[in-house]
């Protein structure tokens, strides 16, 4: 019962935040570059959940350029209210000012910009880690070897989430995804010997883009035998899992700005194998055709 109310609580949150951006964005009249961005869009960012690190990222930028002694604020909802209201603002071409991230299908679909960040608040470019448990080397070699062979491009991540965001299942997306590039799959699972149905469980936060990854290595690690379940995860208790060797490894460590807390806070109680993606980038953006907003010190 209290597994069920859960859930009904998180789709009554996702509901109503829709609803509430999306009635902001049906007032809205179209971007008009000869008035100030703010008074266009009530002073506000349209952000994602409210533990996200991008969120408390944008709240030092915020401060950082200025913006939190004005009228500005930072719309906490959820990542699908985010982009349902993205989606209507670009069909009606108005304004809007976003916490974005990529690889993320968005920017596949939409034409979208990052906002220059001259004081570097969100940092350059990010790397997506590969995270396992302690012993997995010794207890499972074969997956510690593909896992640390695993590697992508932001492209590539993207196109996975693209077919999910159409409509596929994120397995059989990924199943595609593998078809298509099995060339590169061969090199992550050459050389390594097939095991015969051993457990393995992945965890990871359930962004588009790590639905993507997990997915993508899950399969992989099922064609030389693994019996691999995956389990979906807020940051903090996906760090957990791996430390306390609850489950073997997850592809979705954003590092060094995104997840560089819990990196910290359980050092030392994993194995890192480096980079399964490089290119990984988080900051505020909006549409191009938003011309005259290039930096996030034309916001204020």
């Amino acid at each position: 019962m209290k597994k069920i109310t859960n859930k009904l609580l998180i789709f009554i949150s996702v509901f109503f935040s829709i609803i509430l951006l999306s009635g902001c964005s049906s007032q809205m009249a179209k971007y008009n570059p000869k008035e100030s961005v703010g008074k266009q869009i009530n002073y506000t960012i349209t952000g994602i959940e409210a533990g996200a690190g991008e969120m408390a990222t944008t709240q030092k930028a915020m401060k950082a350029y200025g913006l939190d002694k004005g009228n500005w604020q930072l719309q906490t909802s959820s990542t699908a209210a985010m982009l349902s209201t993205l989606g209507k603002s670009i069909r009606y071409k108005q304004p809007i000012v976003i916490t974005g991230w990529t690889p993320h299908w968005m920017f596949t679909k939409y034409k979208l910009k990052f906002l220059k960040d001259p004081k570097n608040i969100y940092g350059k470019t990010e790397d997506i880690n590969t995270i396992v448990r302690k012993g997995l080397k010794k207890d499972k070699p074969e997956a510690y070897e593909l896992l640390n062979r695993f590697h992508w491009r932001p492209e590539q991540m993207s196109s996975v989430m693209l077919r999910v965001n159409h409509g596929e299942s994120p397995r059989k997306a990924a199943g595609d995804w593998i078809k298509q590039n099995q060339a590169q799959v061969n090199s992550w699972t050459k050389g390594i010997k097939h095991v015969h149905g051993q457990k393995l469980k992945l965890t990871y936060v359930a962004w588009d883009s790590e639905i993507a990854s997990t997915n993508v290595v899950a399969n992989a690690l099922r064609s030389i035998g693994y019996k691999v379940t995956i389990q979906a995860m807020e940051l903090q208790p996906m760090w957990t899992s791996i430390a306390t060797k609850a489950a073997d490894g997850t592809v979705s460590a954003w590092l060094p700005n995104t997840q560089g807390l819990y990196y910290n806070d359980f050092k030392g109680r994993f194995d890192d194998l480096g980079e399964n993606l490089h290119g990984a980038k988080v900051g505020l953006a909006v549409p191009t055709y938003m011309k005259n907003v290039n930096s996030i010190s034309d916001l204020k």
